[in-house]
């Protein structure tokens, strides 16, 4: 990393514009709202808060909420998939892991799985970065269903709609 010149202040900030093409950032100062309205129902005790919903690349970044234990969803992932566990715990049926509070995890390309909430869990909350798409399957790989970017963003602009935040509020997540 190159260092300042020793008679240049360090605290002078970037002088030169920005690519006009480049895209406003996004900045969540409560990424775990307090609102509840903020939550977008996903099926019963199942919510997600968007982050980013990408468009031109396909993915969505989000936090999970699940308010009741047991069987989630069985799915499968043509892309990676990034999780960070915030809140509670986790795990697939088909591995020997478990995924707790502070824990990373890594989901390869084609991983098809079963995620479960223990018990014990009275909420979980993890942060996923889904690339692609989930493709709901039962055990047989049958298709049930498939989540991606753009049903994301119907999913929220019909909640934000509903609880009187209005459909274009997802707009702020949209890159």
């Amino acid at each position: 990393m190159p260092l300042e010149a020793p008679d240049k202040d360090p605290m002078v900030p970037y002088q030169l514009p920005f690519p006009k093409e480049a895209q406003q950032e996004i900045v969540v100062p409560n990424a775990i709202p307090t609102d509840d309205r903020l939550w977008v129902k996903q099926a019963e005790n199942v919510f997600f808060r968007p982050l980013c919903l990408n468009v031109s690349q396909g993915y969505w970044m989000n936090l999970l909420k699940v308010t009741k234990s047991g069987v989630l969803s069985r799915h499968r992932h043509p892309n990676a998939v990034h999780g960070f566990v915030l809140k509670g715990r986790w795990y697939y049926l088909e591995h020997d892991w478990v995924a707790e509070e502070g824990g990373y995890v890594y989901e390869p390309p084609g991983e098809t799985h079963t995620l479960v909430v223990p018990e014990d869990v009275e909420e979980m909350i993890t942060y996923f970065q889904v690339n692609g798409v989930m493709y709901y399957c039962d055990p047989w790989g049958k298709h049930l269903g498939y989540e991606d970017v753009f049903t994301k963003i119907d999913m929220c602009r019909k909640h934000f709609e509903q609880v009187g935040l209005g459909a274009d509020y997802v707009d702020q997540f949209i890159r």
